[in-house]
C-alpha cells in the first residue's frame, strides 16, 4: 500500500533525519520482499524446468532399447539374429569400455592434482623456513 508523498520542502534538517531510519527499514523490508518473489518465481520455473527434463530423460531411457533393436533388425537382413544381437552386444561393451577409460583418465587427473589448501599450507611451510634460516 502506498502513502500519498507529501511536501516536504518545509520540513526541518531534523525532521528529515528523524524520518531517515524508517525509510532505511521500509527499503530493506521492499528489498527483502522483492527478493523473495524474485526467488519464488525462479524457483518454480525451475522445478518446472527440471520436469521437463525428466521426462525428457524418460523417453530417452526408452528409446535406447528401440535404436538397439532397429540396429539388430538392420543387421539380421545380413547375418542371422543371433550374431547381430551379439554384435550390437560388442559395440556396447566396447563403448562402455571407452567412456570408463575415459573416467578413469579425469578421475586420476583429479587425484594427482594439487589440493589448494595443501599448497597454502606448503607455501607457509617455505615461509617458515626461510624466515630461520635467515637468523
Amino acid at each position: 500500500m502506498r502513502r500519498a508523498s507529501r511536501d516536504r520542502l518545509d520540513d526541518s534538517l531534523l525532521t528529515l533525519l528523524g524520518d531517515l531510519p524508517g525509510l532505511i527499514r521500509n527499503l530493506i523490508t521492499a528489498e527483502v520482499e522483492a527478493a523473495k518473489a524474485w526467488v519464488k518465481r525462479n524457483s518454480k520455473d525451475a522445478g518446472i524446468g527440471g520436469a521437463w527434463f525428466v521426462l525428457a530423460l524418460f523417453f530417452l531411457f526408452w528409446a535406447v532399447p528401440v535404436i538397439l533393436v532397429f540396429a539388430i533388425a538392420g543387421l539380421s537382413s545380413w547375418w542371422p539374429v543371433w550374431l547381430s544381437a551379439l554384435a550390437v552386444f560388442g559395440l556396447l561393451v566396447v563403448i562402455v569400455l571407452i567412456f570408463a577409460l575415459l573416467g578413469i583418465l579425469k578421475v586420476r587427473k583429479i587425484v594427482e592434482s594439487k589440493n589448494p589448501v595443501e599448497a597454502v599450507a606448503e607455501d607457509i611451510r617455505i615461509v617458515r623456513s626461510a624466515g630461520h634460516d635467515e637468523s
